[in-house]
């Protein structure tokens, strides 16, 4: 068994890194990947969650455990983390242990980015932010790679984050202010929700024609962050439509299911994306481990 600790795994990845996996990984969804069912757990006190992600290919399996402490931060330590492993095709030993607590905000934010690349109108220049979290700054940076983005809103409850947040955006060459949600929305061309909302964050009216919507926060039943009715005015694509109607957002679209699109479809051509100036495009992002494993052997690859 090979281990690979967080400090090397951080060392290594890149948003070209993640962005190139998580498009390899939408792609392999719907192709010949199977992605087993989510297993949705906590800690000995309820509020300490952790899930197990499982995926295999012709190639490769594995699984990724994900946790979220949130007292950590009060403690100095990460709220999040993250561990992948890699099983031997052949004897079905654990081959590698990769610590990718980094890796993961990467990547989610990547599957946002590679989603967003095609959604997401051209001459996109206003990001909408709700949460000012970890892994807020890791999407802000990740959509400002694919598009022109000139300003950002901040949507946050605590101020003394958001105003830490906005510097921390500025030091990556990011201009941003603080905004209330109706006035974020109202000016965005895309919106980008990174919290761990259990209620819509929005009013679905404030949404303007033309604008793309991003869930990454929902990710277990229960969660929401976006308005339904957002639903029915929106075309509908997601990482894994089976999944995301148990754990995603579109967990709460009681509509027509098989109007929701699986990216990877977009990706390689056999759906449509975007298919005019005026479309609202929703993005619902519950994570599958297949972007995990691809990430994994490309740190793997980059070791040797």
């Amino acid at each position: 068994m090979q281990f690979m600790s967080e400090a090397e795994s951080a060392r290594l990845v890149s948003h070209e890194m993640a962005f190139d996996a998580a498009r390899e990984a939408m792609i392999a969804v719907v192709d010949d990947a199977v992605i087993f069912p989510a297993v949705i757990a906590h800690g000995s006190v309820p509020s300490n969650r952790f899930s197990v992600k499982s995926a295999s290919t012709s190639a490769f399996a594995g699984l990724k455990v994900g946790s979220f402490w949130p007292g950590n931060g009060d403690i100095g330590l990460p709220r999040h983390n993250s561990l992948i492993l890699l099983f031997d095709q052949e004897v079905g030993r654990v081959d590698w242990v990769i610590e990718a607590g980094a890796v993961n905000a990467y990547r989610t934010a990547a599957a946002d980015a590679v989603a967003a690349d095609v959604l997401a109108r051209p001459d996109t220049s206003v990001l909408a932010i709700f949460g000012a979290g970890n892994q807020a700054l890791y999407e802000a940076v990740a959509i400002a790679r694919i598009r022109p983005i000139a300003e950002i809103r901040v949507v946050a409850r605590d101020p003394a984050k958001a105003d830490a947040f906005i510097a921390a955006l500025a030091r990556k060459g990011l201009m941003a202010a603080v905004a209330d949600p109706e006035t974020a929305c109202r000016c965005a061309d895309i919106v980008v929700t990174a919290t761990p909302s259990r209620a819509p964050l929005f009013d679905a009216d404030w949404i303007r024609p033309g604008t793309h919507i991003a869930s990454m926060g929902s990710d277990a039943a229960g969660k929401q962050e976006l308005p339904p009715a957002l639903f029915d005015r929106a075309a509908l694509f997601c990482d894994l439509p089976a999944q995301a109607v148990v754990m995603g957002d579109l967990q709460h679209f009681a509509g027509d299911r098989s109007r929701i699109v699986a990216i990877g479809d977009v990706l390689r051509g056999a759906a449509a994306g975007r298919t005019s100036p005026d479309q609202i495009t929703v993005f619902d992002s519950s994570g599958i481990a297949l972007q995990d494993l691809t990430i994994a052997r490309k740190l793997i690859a980059a070791r040797a």
